[in-house]
């Protein structure tokens, strides 16, 4: 077993203690055709002040993949944090693990199988592990429809705040509110609200369908300590340098 100093969850929980909000930028190996695109891309995101690298996809991704853009995100020196579709999303290269039970699936594979394959891999290569419950809201796309996960309605909030309730109680550290990649709008602020009242010490995220600086505001006022955008990302950078903005006014 590789060891390697834990830092990731210390960096991203004394930035939340402080009171930031935080961006997490997400990139999916499946969709990069040119690493030296993503070097463009990635400078205009650290220049807005993105926190961290989230890598990972539903869909069609290697170690290999995952190897070579870890690797080619490292070297802006901000934490890059594997957020896995499946046991092949794991690299060594990467600072950290979204370590994730999908809390909604109805396949165990996706609630602790894939989790137990994948242990011995995080600990053989020393990755430091996040410990998430992830919940898949409203429109769910590939994450959703992979995992075998049954949405939980935007008009049911209190549903969203009992898996978040119970995330907390088997232990979590996260919690990962997903509408899903390209979702056509974000998670509302009434389930927003519903999830941070009751989170604790969990550090809420939230991701799925956040394309502008408004919708970006939305979400962090209603209290979701992290945002993650993708698709905006990929779509363009120069809204996505807008939703940064808005996430690091608070």
């Amino acid at each position: 077993m590789s060891e390697r100093k834990p830092w990731v969850d210390n960096y991203l929980r004394s930035k939340v203690r402080s009171g930031e909000k935080l961006h997490l930028t997400l990139l999916d190996p499946d969709k990069v055709n040119d690493l030296g695109l993503v070097d463009k891309t990635v400078e205009v995101m650290v220049s807005e002040g993105t926190d961290a690298f989230l890598v990972g996809g539903s869909i069609g991704v290697s170690e290999t993949d995952i190897d070579a853009l870890t690797t080619t995100l490292k070297k802006w020196g901000l934490p890059v944090i594997l957020f896995p579709g499946n046991v092949s999303g794991i690299s060594r290269h990467a600072d950290a693990i979204l370590f994730m039970s999908l809390m909604n699936s109805d396949d165990p594979y996706f609630i602790v199988g894939a989790q137990v394959l994948g242990a011995p891999l995080v600990a053989k290569y020393g990755i430091e592990a996040l410990p998430t419950g992830y919940v898949i809201v409203g429109y769910g796309g590939a994450a959703g429809y992979v995992g075998r996960a049954r949405p939980i309605p935007y008009d049911r909030p209190e549903l969203g705040a009992a898996y978040v309730l119970a995330s907390k109680f088997l232990g979590k550290r996260y919690v990962y509110l997903e509408a899903g990649s390209g979702a056509p709008e974000p998670i509302p602020p009434k389930f927003i609200k519903a999830a941070s009242r009751v989170k604790g010490d969990l550090i809420l995220i939230v991701g799925g369908g956040i394309r502008s600086y408004e919708q970006a505001r939305e979400v962090v006022s209603s209290g979701a300590d992290v945002i993650v955008t993708g698709t905006v990302v990929e779509e363009s950078p120069e809204r996505a340098r807008e939703v940064v903005r808005a996430v690091k006014k608070g």
